[in-house]
């Protein structure tokens, strides 16, 4: 019996809310960013890389 045993160990169950968490998290900066990028004040900065995008998708 060499090796490592076979323990019923938990791994993603105590790691559920944590993941839940991070997806919520993830999905609210992405969504701030998509507003922030889009707000009238970032289409006029010619720093913004995707003001062209934005601008000519808001055209059609």
């Amino acid at each position: 019996m060499f090796g490592l045993r076979a323990w019923p160990t938990p791994i993603l169950k105590p790691l559920a809310p944590f993941m839940f968490a991070s997806v919520v998290t993830i999905a609210g900066v992405w969504k701030l960013q998509d507003m922030a990028v889009a707000s009238p004040e970032a289409l006029k900065d010619p720093k913004n890389p995707y003001a062209e995008k934005l601008l000519a998708a808001k055209a059609h």
